[in-house]
């Protein structure tokens, strides 16, 4: 499954610690678009086990969207698009 996951989280009851950790998880197993923002495939539920441990349910939002595969997403970009790979030489 393809999936964009956004996330917002509280700063408040240690919420940089909390940041810290999801954005390392997210990372782990999907690609960095912006800010908060992740895009990948994945299956259902390798990254939903780890994320449950740190996001707290009452500060916290994850929001998942879902496509079968990334062709059946039409991205558009708005202005800057990085390129992740400007660091390669």
């Amino acid at each position: 499954m393809y999936i964009v996951l956004v996330y917002d989280v509280s700063q408040e009851e240690n919420g940089a610690r909390r940041w810290s950790r999801i954005f390392k998880i997210c990372k782990k197993y999907l690609t960095h678009i912006q800010n908060s923002v992740f895009e990948g495939e994945l299956s259902k539920g390798q990254l939903q086990k780890e994320l449950k441990e740190y996001i707290d349910k009452e500060l916290d939002s994850v929001i998942i969207f879902k496509s079968r595969q990334e062709k059946w997403l039409d991205k558009e970009f708005w202005g800057r698009k990085d390129d992740l790979t400007s660091f390669i030489l």
